[in-house]
C-alpha cells in the first residue's frame, strides 16, 4: 500500500475521523492533535510493512491514540489529587460568595430536595447510584434488575425535573 493512495484514504475519512475522536475526547483541539498524531502513526507503518485493510487499520489507529489519551488524562487527575495530602486539599479556601449566591444555592438545593423526594424509590436509587456512587447503567440494571435502558431513561427523566428545578430559579 503506498503512501499516496493512504493520502487520498486519510483525506476522504478525514471528517468521520475527527468526529470520532471528538466524540471519544470531548475536546476539538485534542481531536486534532490525535488527527495528526494517526496520520504520522500510520505513515510509519506504512514504511515499515504492508497494511492491507488501511480504513480499518487508520480508525483503529485513531481509536487507541484516543483511549490512550483518557486513560493517561484519567491517571493524570488520579495521581494529582493522590500525591497531595488530605489536610492540604481540605485547608484549600473556598471562593469568597455573596450572601445572595449562598441564598440562591439554599433555595435551590430545597427545592431539588423536594423534588427528589416525590421521586419513586426505584429513581431515587437510580439517582444516589449514579451521581452519588457514580455506578454506570449496566451495573445500576444489574442491581436493581432492570435493563440498562430503563435505567438510562429514568435517569434522563429525573435529570430532566433537577434542570426544570434550576431554570425555574434562574
Amino acid at each position: 500500500m503506498s503512501q499516496s493512495r493512504f493520502n487520498s484514504v486519510f483525506i476522504v475519512q478525514r471528517l468521520s475521523l475527527l468526529r470520532t475522536l471528538q466524540r471519544m475526547v470531548g475536546n476539538p483541539s485534542t481531536a486534532e492533535d490525535l488527527l495528526q498524531e494517526t496520520y504520522l502513526r500510520v505513515s510509519r507503518a506504512l514504511s515499515e510493512r504492508p497494511i492491507d485493510h488501511l480504513e480499518p487499520f487508520v480508525f483503529q489507529t485513531a481509536r487507541n491514540l484516543a483511549l490512550d489519551h483518557l486513560r493517561s488524562r484519567r491517571v493524570q487527575a488520579r495521581t494529582l489529587v493522590d500525591d497531595v495530602p488530605d489536610e492540604v486539599l481540605h485547608s484549600v479556601a473556598a471562593p469568597a460568595s455573596s450572601s445572595e449566591d449562598a441564598a440562591h444555592a439554599e433555595r435551590l438545593l430545597k427545592q431539588l430536595s423536594v423534588s427528589l423526594g416525590q421521586l419513586s424509590d426505584r429513581q431515587q436509587r437510580i439517582f444516589i447510584l449514579s451521581r452519588v456512587h457514580g455506578a454506570s447503567y449496566l451495573e445500576i440494571a444489574e442491581q436493581l434488575k432492570v435493563s440498562a435502558s430503563t435505567v438510562q431513561k429514568e435517569l434522563k427523566l429525573i435529570m430532566a425535573i433537577c434542570m426544570g428545578v434550576a431554570d425555574r430559579l434562574r
